[in-house]
This record gives C-alpha cells, structure tokens and sequence, in this order.
C-alpha cells in the first residue's frame, strides 16, 4: 500500500511552467469528512476530480502519470542509441529543447515519505533525485544525479554504490539499482510497477481482459464487482465467465450474464443467459471493463487514475463510485481516485470538498494551468465558499476552466 501525495509536471505537452497536484488537504470543515485520511503526522485525501475545457490539459495530467510510470518502468531496457519518449510543449521557442520534469511524493509504509523525480531530454536523463524522510525524521538525499554525474548516500543507499559508471546516460539509476537487486530502488520501482493504474474512460478497452479473468478465477475483486453491479441495478443477477480453447495454445474466455424470467404475473420463472459482448448496453460494457481496476485498487489500497470517469455514464453511478472511496465500509484500506470529468452535478452533490476540486485552464500562450479551488481568490479578495453553489458558480465562469463560446444570433 502507498499513497499519492503530490505530483509534479512541467514541459510536457501542455504543459510549459512546473505545475503541481496535490492529494494533501487543507484545514477546512468540508463534508464529507471521511475522504480525509490521517497516517501519523501526514494526511491525505482518498479522491480528488480535475475540471476544465475541452483541450484544456486535463487528459495530459493523467499521461504525464502514465509516461513517468512508463519511463521508470522501461528505460533500464534501452539500448544506447535508443532515444526517450519525449513529448514537450512545443508552442513556445526553444521548449523543444529544454528538459521534461517529473517528480512524484508518495507515502510509503510506517509513514515515510518518498520524492522521487527526473528531468529528461530525447537523449539523456539531465537530472535525477531521490530523497527519503522516515518515520520522525527529516527528508535526507539517498542519490542525486545531475551534469557533473551521479551522487551516492554510501551509508543510506549503499545498494547504488559502484553503480554509477554503469548508469547510461538514458537510463534512470533508480530502475538500474532495482534491476541489480537494490532493496531499496526496487520497493520505488514496485510503486510505479502496482502502486498505481492509469485507465481511459472513453476507450477502456484493454482492461475486459483483466475483468474477466477475476470472474473465472472467482476472485474477492470479482464479489466486490458483482455486488456494485447489482447495487446499481443493470438488469442482471450474476455473471458466469467460462474458458475455451480457440486453438492449440490459445484460450479465450466466454462472460455471460444471467436474467431472469418472469410470467405474466411478474413471478420469477426461470433464468436467460446472455452472451455479455452482445447483449448487454455500451455503458454496461464499459462498467464492467473498469469493475477489475477498480475493486483491486480498492482491495489493495492503491490509486486508480482516470480520464473522463463519465464518459457513458449515468451521473448516479458516477456518484456511487466517488461514495466507494470515501466510505470507510467500502474503503477500508483508503484506496484513492484520482479522475477528470465534465460532470458539474458532483459540484453540488456534496460528494467533493473544496480541496477535492481541481481545474485546468490554458493561458493565452496555450499552456495549461492547474490549480485547487482553494487556490482561487475571487474579485472582493474572498475564497469560495464550502457552502456555496460550486455548480452554478463554476457555470458562470467565477472559477475560469471553462470554454469560451461565442453567442449564437436567434433568427429575427
């Protein structure tokens, strides 16, 4: 188990200037009260929804998530030669050329606090930090890495000593260090590797597979889902998932769910089994597809991050999932969610605190902001209030993130 707590990105896609999101509450008296977790002397918040126009800078929030993942994961596995994903902001001069930034804090076991990051060129790692705070202690450097070459805590993180020389310039030292067994980089490495998933809710296809093969193997995730699905009132009342050969060495898994049948009365007769794929609605579809993420990162208590949660889907079930995260019940390993929507209901569902709510917006170079609604001050100097209209509000624009379109002339 290990928590988000703040993440960092600058010069990627859209974003230019660093900008950092923060899971870490703030001091005030919003309800609901149960997202907010406390772990010794730190805090976190268990969901967090980013708002804003279109083509504003949302969905690259959550890649940049994805490519650090990505990076950290795969770059041990480059050749020399071999260049570095590199997706820069390229509507200012000279950016092309200037280093991506990525640096996430996260909180480990018995309260220690991880900041690892890494800037990067196409060619070369240009910087690279990891500092470690445990338990009562303040924050301490276990290697830094920068153009005079890499520098090695002997006595905190002697796993990376005589590494050094080893470390090609587009590789991260961490993920060699883990490679070579190092205790320490490899617990890092484990966070990236399971401590958090990045999914699409407009296209998460992909995901089916993990889904279903809980149902065959008829996981605790698989309960949990089967339940939420009933919760929420599909039609169905079980699900069945059956495995057949497609030919030698291949398998493939069969999902089938169960109605039942009933007389002219409305008295339960019997039971229809549906082929799931063909049957069953888009949205249905799509719910199940998300069902394995979800109940593992809340099995697990991980961080499951997702681009536009509402995509084909009812504004109630969007609800219902937030209620999971902040429900202690559903909850009890204080699993976070972390989710872009366009879904203003939330706003005034009382599901989000004031330092839940977090918005993009592009400035006039097309670089994308990102700011709390705690961040927000408005025109008599005054902060939004916990029990205000954030809805209507945040319709009228007293927020900003939101798109600017031009009136439409009614025909005389």
């Amino acid at each position: 188990m290990a928590t988000l707590l703040q993440f960092t990105v600058g010069n990627y896609r859209s974003f230019l200037i660093e900008r950092t999101f923060s899971m870490m509450p703030n001091s005030i008296q919003d309800t609901p009260k149960e997202c907010v977790v406390t772990e010794g002397r730190y805090k976190y918040l268990t969901a967090a929804a980013v708002y804003g126009a279109n083509s504003s800078g949302k969905s690259n929030l959550v890649m940049a998530l994805a490519a650090m993942k990505n990076m950290v994961l795969n770059s041990v596995k480059l050749n020399d030669y071999d260049l570095l994903l590199y997706d820069p902001f390229l509507l200012k001069e000279g950016a092309g050329n200037q280093a991506t930034h990525f640096e996430i804090v996260y909180l480990d076991t018995d309260e220690t606090r991880i900041r690892y990051g890494f800037n990067y060129t196409p060619r070369q790692i240009e910087r690279e930090w990891l500092f470690i705070n445990k338990k009562n202690k303040k924050e301490q450097p276990y290697f830094v890495r920068d153009e005079e070459g890499i520098g090695v805590n002997e006595m905190l993180f002697a796993e990376g000593v005589g590494l050094e020389e080893r470390t090609n310039d587009n590789r991260l030292f961490l993920s060699l260090a883990a490679q070579l067994g190092g205790v320490i980089s490899k617990n890092v490495l484990d966070f990236f590797n399971s401590g958090y998933t990045v999914i699409s809710g407009l296209s998460s296809q992909g995901y089916e597979g993990f889904t279903e093969r809980l149902f065959l193997n008829e996981e605790a995730e698989a309960v949990d889902a089967l339940q939420f699905f009933k919760d929420l009132q599909l039609g169905f009342v079980d699900i069945e998932a059956a495995e057949r050969e497609i030919e030698k060495g291949r398998k493939a898994i069969d999902v089938f769910t169960m109605h039942n049948v009933y007389n002219r009365d409305g008295e339960i007769t019997g039971k229809q089994r549906f082929r799931f794929e063909y049957c069953e609605s888009q949205g249905t579809q799509k719910l199940f597809e998300l069902a394995g993420p979800l109940f593992e990162t809340l099995r697990h208590g991980r961080l499951l991050v997702m681009d536009e949660l509402d995509a084909k889907m009812h504004p109630l079930i969007s609800q219902h999932i937030i209620k999971l995260f902040s429900n202690e019940k559903t909850n009890p390993h204080h699993a976070q969610l972390l989710f872009t929507t366009h879904d203003t209901n939330l706003l005034s569902s009382h599901l989000l605190r004031r330092d839940q709510i977090w918005f993009t917006e592009k400035d006039k170079t097309e670089s994308t902001d990102l700011y709390s609604l705690m961040h927000i001050v408005l025109p008599d100097g005054t902060k939004p209030r916990g029990d205000g209209n954030l809805e209507r509000n945040y319709i009228k624009g007293r927020y900003g993130a939101i798109p600017y379109l031009q009136t439409i002339e009614q025909p005389l």
